[in-house]
């Protein structure tokens, strides 16, 4: 399958055959190689001058072979003859060595794979002139928003461009490519001594979807927005996460949902199969094949079509996302989950393009009847938080609810609690999905939680 006609194609052909047949010499079972090239581009701008330019390539392959029962992998940067003579004489060694694992496995090809429209040839095509362009308009438009933005700390385009290549003795032959591009801002905003910050990004795959403008705006609004915060006293009572606190909890779910964290016992969703984990409105949904998604591939990083997975619906867990190793442990199928970020590792498992499905609420109808509570636009240290238990505690800022309305800003406030707590307790569900890279979530109402003030 030739998802895009990628012009190295036959080198690529070639040299993964000459890979494959120096295995094949030795006495392996199946094998695989997997190709990657990888461009990415940066431009940051200052006071609207060019302040870094970065232009980076990675190209390399990664070689699985089986020996019986045992796996064995090397990867290598020499694509040469000789190169690959080299990574299947050391995969070959590896697999020797390894412990044996009745389930480990190779996949073979599939009949049929998504078709995905993820690489836009406007995203090479444009100059990286036009690009620093952009940066510097996202960065005017911030500080026009209002005067009392004072630091522009990071102003950024980025683009990167991807090329796969995945073949195996079982007859895969697979290639697609992507690409994508992404604006960040992050700011201060200040008045006498108060200082906030404020950021932005817009992460798409169509370099015309790109809003410089609206990305500055809203860095500068949420900086501006924080001006004059202070904390609230110790309250208990519901609490409004928009999308981006909302993602941040979603992304702390989300390593209990793989099958490997569960069949190691590392995950607070084991055991849970069929169980309501979440309020009964809830949807969370993995779906690697998603039209417009960053994460969206035609297959995972060994050759298993993506698809869409519901993982918990009606609140309830329906299923977790897979490999083809720890699917077959449990005797199912790889849902198409073998995430591989560089051809330097061995497929994991992963989420592609995971997202809380969206309700039919506008995000302000889930703030008019509360007549006390917080609007959380911010949360500080959620990497401290225990994936395992989905224990945590941290930092929040955001705004004040009384009466229905947004009234002052707040700071200084921390949230304490377990992931599957506010799952449970989410009595709201807004109709703006959005994503920040491959997670996204729309704005979700939690009925109570307390939130620690002074």
């Amino acid at each position: 399958m030739e998802v895009v006609n990628i012009s190295n194609q036959a080198q690529m052909d070639q040299l993964a055959r000459q890979a494959l047949e120096a295995v094949q010499r030795r006495g392996a079972g199946p094998a695989e190689v997997y190709i990657s090239n990888n461009k990415e581009l940066t431009v940051e701008v200052r006071h609207g001058r060019v302040e870094t330019l970065k232009l980076a390539e990675e190209r390399g392959l990664g070689m699985r072979v089986l020996v019986g029962d045992r796996l064995g992998f090397a990867f290598t940067t020499d694509l040469t003859p000789g190169g690959m003579e080299d990574v299947a004489g050391r995969a070959y060694q590896n697999a020797v060595a390894a412990a044996p694992d009745s389930h480990r496995t190779i996949p073979e090809p599939a009949d049929t794979y998504p078709a995905v429209d993820v690489f836009d040839p406007a995203i090479r095509k444009a100059t990286v002139e036009e690009k620093t362009a952009l940066a510097m308009r996202m960065e005017q438009a911030a500080r026009d928003y209002d005067p009392r933005v004072k630091l522009i700390e990071s102003a950024v385009y980025q683009d990167g461009e991807a090329e796969v290549f995945i073949y195996n003795t079982r007859g895969m032959q697979l290639c697609y490519r992507s690409a994508a591009c992404v604006l960040y801002l992050a700011l201060v905003a200040g008045q006498g001594d108060d200082q906030q910050t404020g950021f932005a990004i817009d992460y798409v795959l169509r370099y015309a979807d790109l809003n410089p403008e609206k990305v500055g705006r809203e860095a500068a609004r949420k900086a501006v927005a924080m001006l004059g915060s202070r904390p609230v006293s110790t309250m208990t009572g519901p609490v409004v996460l928009d999308p981006y606190v909302a993602t941040s909890f979603l992304g702390l779910l989300a390593p209990s949902l793989s099958a490997e964290a569960v069949q190691k016992n590392r995950s607070l969703l084991a055991g849970r199969m069929g169980q309501a984990v979440a309020a009964p409105g809830v949807r969370v949904i993995d779906d690697g094949a998603l039209p417009g998604g960053i994460a969206t591939a035609p297959f995972d990083g060994e050759g298993v079509p993506t698809r869409r997975t519901v993982l918990v619906d009606g609140g309830v867990l329906q299923s977790y996302l897979h490999n083809a190793y720890t699917a077959a442990r449990a005797g199912e199928r790889s849902t198409g989950n073998g995430v591989r970020h560089t051809y330097k590792a061995t497929p994991e498992v992963g989420p592609t393009n995971l997202f809380i499905d969206p309700g039919d609420t506008a995000p302000e109808a889930l703030i008019k009847d509360i007549s006390r509570g917080l609007y959380i636009t911010e949360v500080l240290g959620m990497h401290t938080a225990n994936p395992i238990s989905g224990d945590f505690s941290v930092g929040a800022a955001g705004l004040l609810i009384e009466n229905g309305q947004l009234t002052r800003a707040v700071r200084g406030v921390t949230l304490a609690g377990n992931i599957i707590e506010v799952l449970q307790r989410i009595s709201g569900i807004g109709n703006d999905l959005t994503f920040y890279g491959g997670k996204g979530s729309p704005t979700l109402l939690v009925s109570s939680l307390t939130v620690g003030g002074h």
